[in-house]
């Protein structure tokens, strides 16, 4: 059996209409913490809001998506999802990266060829 060294956090979920981004964001922090490298992909039309700077309301996401980027979680955002709401890079938190879907599919099969832990909420 192979060593989990990396952790991809898949997130499509509505921002607050679930737990799942915050569960992602200790998640993310969980692993941090276990010095393993982290990565999450916010996509799909509502998981992309997740990224988008200066959201109102309770939890601060903003806050906790900064904290996460400074123990060295990445942010990656799916290039489709932000386009079929509007949504354009300079209105996401800075360091998020936008990627295309294939970009995506290719980490899922990297991941799962190298026995990487992947999580969807």
């Amino acid at each position: 059996m192979r060593e989990v060294t990396k952790v991809l956090l898949l997130l499509k979920d509505m921002v607050y209409e679930s737990t799942s981004p915050m569960e992602i964001l200790r998640f993310a922090n969980y692993y941090c913490n276990k010095d393993l490298d982290v990565v999450i992909i916010i996509f799909g039309p509502m998981g992309v809001i997740l990224g988008k700077a200066d959201k109102c309301g309770v939890p601060a996401y903003d806050d906790k998506i900064r904290e996460c980027m400074e123990m060295g979680v990445q942010f990656k955002c799916c290039k489709l999802g932000a386009s079929i709401i509007g949504m354009k890079e300079e209105e996401l938190i800075p360091g998020i990266e936008l990627i295309e879907s294939q970009e995506i599919a290719e980490m899922l099969l990297e991941y799962c060829s190298e026995g990487q832990l992947i999580v969807t909420l």
